[in-house]
């Protein structure tokens, strides 16, 4: 009898609302939705349709980064509840910023067509300009969500808006609607997630601009901010290089092999830390020698996991490319088995970078990610003279070997 109600306890916990089952469940469902779409689209439409997505998604995340409030990560670690009234004033900031990044991007986009060699492609850079836009409408309810580690109530909203976003863009793609059925479909979904974070959310903030009352989130936000411009230089240098100097094919190729690799390393980690985050600043605020613990056991899995993983897709690239994206995307291939291994040690900062935001200590993560910024800008140029896009992608790997080495010591410091 012990054992039927120590089982069904067991049960009840790991389906609890506020249970890790729920993340994963999230991550499964979510990553396999956009994995199987881009594929689709991938093998549908090939590189040069991809790079051109990649340009257009390429400018929403520089002017995104580069208008980062930090406000999201600020409410979830914050020790008080924000109030209505805090609410409030945070949506309005996240509101204006959609409207500012939306119309940047479309006073941007006859200049970006032209740098990136996208001819006849302006209105689908100005159709990106949706995406933020969406993003800003949504209720900041969400943050309080993700702060009380409501993990179901969040998977059901990402879950339906990815299939919304996968549903869609597959059909337009089979239709005939070439690289317009990406953003299509990305933009339905983040309406769609906009609109329940407002339908099922609550508390739901005042309906009116409040441009006050969030002072007090400034000083933890401005290290997010710093974060996000130097993870910008971090994550889009090497695809602006690739695109500027190689053209829509070369960056389709490199993006998909990024994408792939990512889709299957990365991705999970980054997911987890939707978890981790609100987990260890949870117990960072009851008990740090017991957070401290939770992350070291957390990051020394994830490391054992992943070396074998790197391991697996190394050996099996080539058949993977071809009974996945087919003949057309083989020259892909040895930027894959550089990006495995890129995205393991991502994966691995993810874990980092949740533990040391829990703590309060934004500032080691920004570091991190200026040190990394060094290492990229000093090897980039003999590697590409030398390597080629194999060479920027190696780069990637000592720049990233670098910043989880510096937030390892920080972590081991601080204790």
């Amino acid at each position: 009898m012990r054992s039927v109600r120590f089982a069904a306890s067991s049960m009840r916990a790991g389906l609890s609302p506020s249970a890790a089952t729920w993340v994963l469940l999230q991550q499964v469902a979510v990553r396999g939705l956009v994995a199987v779409k881009f594929l689709a689209i991938g093998r549908i439409l090939g590189p040069i349709a991809i790079g051109r997505v990649s340009v257009a998604l390429l400018a929403v995340a520089i002017a995104e980064a580069l208008s980062d409030t930090g406000l999201a990560q600020a409410v979830i670690q914050g020790r008080e509840m924000p109030t209505r009234s805090e609410l409030g004033a945070v949506w309005t900031t996240l509101l204006a910023r959609g409207v500012f990044v939306a119309l940047l991007l479309v006073a941007l986009a006859p200049l970006m067509a032209s740098q990136f060699h996208l001819d006849g492609g302006l209105l689908l850079l100005q159709l990106a300009a949706l995406l933020p836009l969406m993003r800003g409408i949504a209720s900041p309810t969400y943050f309080v969500v993700q702060r009380e580690r409501r993990f179901q109530h969040i998977a059901a909203v990402e879950i339906a808006a990815a299939l919304a976003d996968c549903s869609v863009g597959i059909t337009l793609a089979l239709t005939g609607a070439g690289a317009y059925s990406v953003l299509i479909g990305m933009t339905l979904g983040e309406a769609l997630k906009s609109t329940l974070t407002w339908v099922t959310m609550r508390p739901r903030p005042p309906l009116a601009l409040r441009w006050s009352g969030i002072g007090h989130y400034i000083g933890f936000s401005r290290w997010i901010w710093a974060s996000s411009v130097v993870n910008l230089v971090l994550n889009q240098f090497d695809k602006i290089v690739v695109g500027k100097m190689l053209g829509p094919a070369q960056l389709g190729a490199y993006q998909m092999s990024s994408r792939l690799a990512q889709m299957l390393l990365a991705d999970a980690a980054i997911a987890m830390s939707q978890y981790l985050f609100p987990t260890f600043a949870a117990h960072h605020r009851n008990d740090a020698r017991h957070a401290a613990r939770l992350f070291k056991l957390y990051l020394a899995i994830a490391a054992a996991g992943l070396v074998v993983i790197v391991f697996v897709l190394r050996l099996i690239a080539e058949p993977l490319f071809a009974l996945v994206l087919g003949p057309q995307w083989m020259p892909a291939v040895p930027l894959f088995r550089i990006f495995v291994v890129n995205m393991a040690l991502g994966a691995l900062i993810a874990v980092l970078v949740a533990y040391l935001r829990a703590r309060g200590d934004a500032r080691t993560a920004a570091q991190a990610s200026i040190m990394q910024v060094v290492v990229l800008f000093s090897v980039v140029p003999p590697a590409m003279h030398f390597h080629g896009v194999t060479g920027i992608a190696w780069c990637m790997t000592a720049g990233l070997g670098t910043a989880m080495l510096w937030m390892l010591l920080r972590t081991v410091k601080a204790r």
